[in-house]
């Protein structure tokens, strides 16, 4: 039997769509010959992977995965995405997801590689269907740092909270857990933008700007108003529009008279610590 080289496998791969296993497979049954090995994964449907991977991923989940330690703690959010919902649900689908951000929380990947698209690809030779991995991101918490996780419904969208706190052992209160986890199911529902307007990119907030003004002058009612008049109207606008799209600034999803930096203070101030939301990460399939 001819010695099958790693690199030959991974070549064919590449060319054929194959999974890995297929192409290994195909070169151990022709003894290495490269294209024969080519041609029978051909006959054998396996390569057709190669035609399918330039097919809609509109479809899949988001998977979660936090892993805590003594010096901190690392989370992980995955796309993988598919072409039908059909495919989505099913249990094989399911545990590739669940095995490719666990794989990719404990190895510290920050972006799909080989070893990450090889799983991917074997599934979807099985499959018979487009299958990748669309994104990936890797966060990490100091000791004082606590993270908070939520998928919502059968992982249509994920999210990952960073919450501090000046006592970091007040996070083993499941009270000041269950709030940090409060915020995590914010950011699902309201999806926002960025953490405070510190976080807004000054060159797109600048063309928002710009396009309320062109906004403005074609309304009617702004024609006769001194400009000192409309400059207001336009930072009133540019004010209520951060406060949409940043985080700190929303009203509350479990109390609307408040916003999410008083529910913060005030949840502080129960617990006697001082306590802050500094990053989130929002995944939504498609998205």
């Amino acid at each position: 039997m001819a010695n099958i080289a790693a690199q030959d496998v991974k070549t064919l791969r590449e060319k054929t769509g194959a999974g890995m296993m297929e192409c290994k497979n195909a070169l151990v049954e022709t003894d290495g010959d490269f294209a024969k090995a080519e041609k029978l994964l051909k006959e054998k449907g396996l390569a057709a992977v190669e035609k399918r991977s330039g097919r809609a991923t509109n479809e899949g989940k988001v998977f979660v995965k936090v892993k805590e330690g003594p010096g901190g703690s690392r989370g992980i959010l995955v796309e993988l995405a598919c072409e039908t919902d059909f495919v989505s649900r099913n249990p094989e689908f399911v545990e590739l997801g669940e095995a490719i951000a666990a794989l990719a929380l404990e190895k510290g990947y920050t972006e799909a590689n080989d070893e990450l698209n090889g799983k991917v690809s074997d599934l979807a030779s099985k499959m018979g269907e487009n299958l990748s991995i669309k994104r990936i991101c890797l966060v990490k918490a100091e000791a004082d740092e606590h993270f908070s996780s939520y998928i919502h419904g059968e992982g249509a969208i994920g999210v990952i909270v960073k919450a501090k706190a000046d006592k970091a052992e007040s996070f083993k209160n499941e009270e000041v857990k269950a709030f940090v986890f409060s915020l995590a199911l914010h950011v699902a529902a309201f999806n926002p933008l960025a953490l405070d307007k510190t976080k807004v990119d000054a060159g797109w907030l600048k063309e928002q700007e710009e396009i309320f003004r062109k906004q403005m002058e074609q309304d009617e009612k702004m024609q006769d108003k001194p400009s000192g008049v409309i400059d207001n109207i336009l930072k009133g606008k540019v004010s209520k529009f951060l406060k949409d799209i940043c985080l700190l600034d929303q009203s509350y999803v479990k109390d609307e008279k408040m916003t999410v930096a008083a529910a913060i203070a005030d949840a502080g101030k129960r617990f006697g610590i001082t306590l802050n939301l500094i990053d989130y990460v929002y995944f939504k399939v498609g998205g």
